[in-house]
C-alpha cells in the first residue's frame, strides 16, 4: 500500500445549499461539511506530510483556476491548493467555506479542475488518487464529456467519490420527494460518471454522515521488531545445529487513547526566539508548551527552613524494600544488569496438549523467513511442518537488540495458502506464576478421607439443571439474525470498539473543527453493546430467579456498628449465669479489681453507642490510675492487658474513634509527666507492643492514615 495520498475536496457553496432539507435544523451545507471537517480532522490528526489535501469551491462568487480562461469553468475557486493540513490550515479553510450568492457552476468542470490539480502535483509518481463531490445538484450541468474525463480519471488511477444531499438511494432507503426536474436530471447524470470510473462511489450524504460514527480502525504500518538468526543449539560449536535468517513482526498491538499535552497560555512579554519555537511545536498562536523542572531538597536543620537544595548528580538510587528505602550505588548496580548480546534461540519444546492458554502474557508477533532467501524459506518450513505433525510448540529466548532484557516466547506454527509462519507470545518468568489450591466443587473431603458427593454445600442436581438454563439463556452467539436470517452473534469482535479511544478521538475532532461547540454526545455505536439487551434480560430474570429460589439465596443484612461480630454464645437452659452468680458489672460499673470481666460483660449488656462509649471511658479511667499509682512499673503489666483489652473491643465493635481518642490523651499524659511523675517506659512499652492508634488497615470506619499511625510512636 502506497503511504502517499493525494484528496481533493469539491465543495458545493452555492445558494441553494443554504436551504434546510428533510427536515433538518441546520443548512445544507453545514449538514454535509460535518462528513468533510470530520475526514480533514483525521488526516491533520495523522500529522503526516505525506497526506495532501486540496480544496475547490463550487458556484462560488468569483473565479480562481488554473482552467478558467476556458469556457465552462466559470464560479469555480481553488479554495487550497494540494498540500499538508495543519490546525492553521483548517482555520484558514473555515474562514474560506461560506454561501455564495450565485446558482451558477458546473460540477463536471470542478471535477475537471480537480484532475488536474492531482495530475499536476502527483505526477507519475506512486500516490493514491482522490476526489471527492459534495453537492445539492441543483446547478446545470454538462455532460457531453462525461465519457473522456472517466477515461482520464481510470487512466491516473483517480478514485471518484459523489455524495448528494437528499439525493435517492433505494439501498439505502433514501429517497426526496417533490423532486425539482433539473435535481433529478442532474443525479442521473452524476451517476452515470461515477459508475464509468474505476472504484467509482455515488451515495447519498445522509448514508455517509451516519457511517462517520463508525470508529475507523487504525492500520498500522507492520514494524519489524527482529532481524537475525533463529538457532537451535550453538551454531559456532557444533557443525549440525539449527540456523535460519527471519524476520519477526507485531500481529497484534494494543490501541491507547491518545495522550495529551500540558500547555500554558502565552505571555505578551515572550521572547522571539521562545515564540519561534512554541509556534513550530504546538500549531497556534495563544498557546505554548511548559517546560518542567525538578528540584530535590534533603532535611538540613542548619540550612534556611530546614532543608536543602541538592544536585542530581549527588543523589543515589534506592529500592523500596517494605518501608525501607536500600541503596544500591552505580557499580553494584552494572554487576546486576544482565549483560545480553541480540539473539533468538530456541531453548526446548512442549506438547500442545500439555501447555495452558493462560500463559500467554503479551501482544502478539509473527516470525517468517527473511525475504528473498529460499534457503531460510526452506528450513524455517520444515521446522513449521515438524511442529504440527507432532502437535507440539517450541519455547525460544529471544534478545530484541544488544542490552535488552530477555524474553522467553511460545512460538505456535500457522499454515495458511501460500503462506507459512510462527506465532509468539510472551512466557512468564517462574516469579509471575502463582498457585493456588481449591477444593472441589462436586465432593466434599472429611477430615477422616471420606469423599461425600451429597452435603449441603454442594449443589444438587435440581440446582444444577437450574443453573445451566440460566447460563444458555445468557447466550450471545445466535441471539441476533444475519442478513439471510440465519443466527449471528449479537456482539462480534469486529464490531466492538474501546469506548474510551474512539471517544477521545471524537471530542478532539469537534473541539479541532469547532472551538466554540460543546463536546457532543456518545455515538450510539460506542454504547450499542454496553447494556444487554432488555428482551433478553427480562428472559434470563425467570431463570434467575428459579436459580436464587432453589440455592435459597438471602439477603445478607447490613453490619450493624457497634455489633460483636461474633455471636453471643447463650446457654442451653436460657437461663441469665451471671445474675444467678452474682457476678459485678451488671450494673455497668467496671471494678479496678475486675476490670477485665467486667468491661466485657458490660459490652456485651450495651445496646447502644452511649453505652460502648461510657464503658471504655471508665476502662480508660481505670488504665490511667494504675499507671499513676504504680509504684515503678509493678501494676505497669495489668494496665498493658487492660489497654490491650480496650483496643481489641474497641476494633471488634468498629468503633476505633473511642480508642484513638484516649490513647492520644494517655501519650500527651505519659510524656507530660501528668500521670504521676515520669513515666516514659511506659509510653516504649506501648510503643514495642504497637498498641498505638489504630488505622485504617486494621478497622475500616478509622480515620487514622498508616502513615498518621507510624507517626504518632515518634516521642513528640
Amino acid at each position: 500500500m502506497a503511504d502517499k495520498e493525494a484528496t481533493v475536496f469539491i465543495l458545493d457553496l452555492g445558494a441553494s445549499m443554504g436551504q434546510r432539507g428533510s427536515g433538518r435544523t441546520e443548512s445544507n451545507l453545514d449538514w454535509s461539511m460535518s462528513y468533510v471537517w470530520d475526514k480533514i480532522t483525521d488526516i491533520v490528526a495523522a500529522n503526516r506530510k505525506t497526506l495532501c489535501v486540496g480544496i475547490v469551491g463550487l458556484r462560488t462568487d468569483g473565479t480562481e483556476n488554473k482552467l478558467q480562461e476556458d469556457d465552462g469553468y466559470e464560479h469555480i475557486t481553488v479554495i487550497q491548493e494540494l498540500s499538508n493540513m495543519t490546525m492553521s490550515s483548517l482555520r484558514a479553510l473555515q474562514a474560506s467555506v461560506k454561501l455564495s450568492e450565485t446558482v451558477a457552476g458546473d460540477a463536471i468542470s470542478a471535477i475537471v479542475v480537480a484532475v488536474d490539480m492531482i495530475d499536476t502535483f502527483t505526477k507519475k509518481l506512486k500516490w493514491i488518487r482522490k476526489i471527492i463531490l459534495i453537492t445539492d445538484a441543483h446547478g446545470a450541468l454538462d455532460e457531453d464529456d462525461i465519457g473522456d474525463i472517466a477515461k482520464k480519471m481510470n487512466d491516473s488511477n483517480i478514485q471518484l467519490t459523489i455524495l448528494g444531499v437528499d439525493f435517492d438511494d433505494a439501498g439505502y432507503g433514501s429517497k426526496e420527494e417533490d423532486k425539482p426536474a433539473l435535481k433529478a436530471e442532474n443525479e442521473k447524470t452524476l451517476q452515470k460518471l461515477a459508475g464509468e470510473c474505476k472504484d467509482g462511489v455515488f451515495a447519498t450524504m445522509a448514508e455517509a454522515i451516519n457511517e462517520i460514527e463508525i470508529p475507523r480502525v487504525k492500520s498500522v504500518k507492520p514494524y519489524k521488531t527482529y532481524e537475525g538468526p533463529l538457532t537451535l543449539g550453538d551454531p559456532k560449536s557444533f557443525q549440525a545445529a539449527m540456523c535460519i535468517n527471519v524476520e519477526r513482526y507485531f500481529k497484534t498491538h494494543l490501541a491507547r487513547p491518545m495522550t495529551a499535552s500540558t500547555v500554558v497560555v502565552k505571555s505578551e512579554q515572550v521572547t522571539q526566539s521562545t515564540q519561534t519555537i512554541a509556534d513550530d511545536s504546538m500549531e497556534g498562536v495563544e498557546f505554548s508548551a511548559v517546560k518542567q523542572a525538578r528540584t530535590y531538597k534533603v532535611n538540613d536543620p542548619k540550612a534556611p527552613g530546614g532543608k536543602r537544595d541538592v544536585e542530581f548528580d549527588s543523589l543515589a538510587k534506592g529500592y523500596e524494600y517494605g518501608r525501607t528505602a536500600v541503596h544500591i550505588s552505580e557499580s553494584e548496580y552494572n554487576i546486576t544488569k544482565l549483560e545480553s548480546t541480540k539473539s533468538f534461540s530456541i531453548v526446548g519444546f512442549v506438547l500442545r496438549s500439555k501447555y495452558e492458554p493462560f500463559l500467554n502474557m503479551g501482544e502478539v508477533c509473527l516470525t517468517h523467513a527473511r525475504k528473498n532467501d529460499t534457503k531460510s524459506e526452506l528450513a524455517l518450513s520444515s521446522l513449521i511442518w515438524a511442529l504440527l505433525e507432532l502437535d507440539s510448540y517450541a519455547v525460544a529466548r529471544i534478545v530484541l537488540k544488544d542490552g535488552k532484557e530477555p524474553l522467553l516466547v511460545l512460538l505456535v506454527p500457522q499454515i495458511e495458502p501460500d503462506y507459512e509462519c510462527l506465532y509468539d507470545v510472551p512466557l512468564p518468568f517462574a516469579e509471575d506464576v502463582r498457585m493456588y489450591q481449591f477444593p472441589p466443587l462436586d465432593k466434599v473431603l472429611t477430615v477422616s478421607g471420606q469423599t461425600l458427593t451429597k452435603h449441603r454445600l454442594l449443589p444438587s442436581e435440581e440446582l444444577s439443571d437450574a443453573m445451566d438454563k440460566y447460563v444458555d439463556a445468557m447466550d450471545l452467539s445466535a441471539y441476533e439474525l444475519g442478513e439471510n436470517g440465519e443466527p449471528a452473534e449479537f456482539a462480534p469482535i469486529d464490531e466492538t470498539f474501546n469506548p474510551a479511544i474512539h471517544r477521545i478521538n471524537n471530542a478532539v475532532k469537534m473541539r479541532a473543527a469547532h472551538p466554540e461547540k460543546p463536546v457532543p454526545k456518545v455515538p450510539a455505536t460506542l454504547l450499542r453493546h454496553a447494556y444487554p439487551p432488555e428482551d433478553l434480560v427480562e428472559k434470563v430474570r425467570a431463570r434467575a430467579d428459579e436459580v436464587i429460589r432453589l440455592a435459597g439465596v438471602k439477603k445478607v443484612p447490613p453490619k450493624a456498628k457497634g455489633r460483636r461480630n461474633r455471636e453471643t454464645i447463650k446457654p442451653i437452659s436460657g437461663l441469665d449465669v451471671d445474675a444467678l452468680l452474682g457476678e459485678g458489672g451488671q450494673n455497668g460499673n467496671i471494678s479496678e479489681d475486675n476490670a477485665i470481666p467486667d468491661f466485657k460483660r458490660a459490652l456485651q449488656a450495651a445496646s447502644e453507642v452511649e453505652a460502648i462509649n461510657d464503658a471504655a471511658t471508665q476502662m480508660g479511667a481505670i488504665v490511667r490510675s494504675l499507671i499513676t499509682n504504680s509504684f515503678g512499673d509493678s501494676k505497669y503489666e495489668q494496665a498493658m492487658e487492660c489497654l490491650s483489652t480496650l483496643r481489641e473491643e474497641m476494633i471488634e465493635l468498629e468503633e476505633p474513634s473511642l480508642y484513638n481518642d484516649f490513647v492520644r490523651d494517655l501519650k500527651k499524659g505519659l510524656l507530660s509527666g501528668a500521670l504521676g511523675g515520669d513515666r516514659r517506659d511506659f509510653w516504649f512499652k506501648i510503643r514495642w507492643a504497637r498498641m498505638g492508634l489504630v488505622g485504617k488497615e486494621q478497622s475500616e470506619p478509622s480515620e487514622v492514615t498508616p502513615d498518621e499511625a507510624e507517626e504518632f510512636y515518634k516521642s513528640r
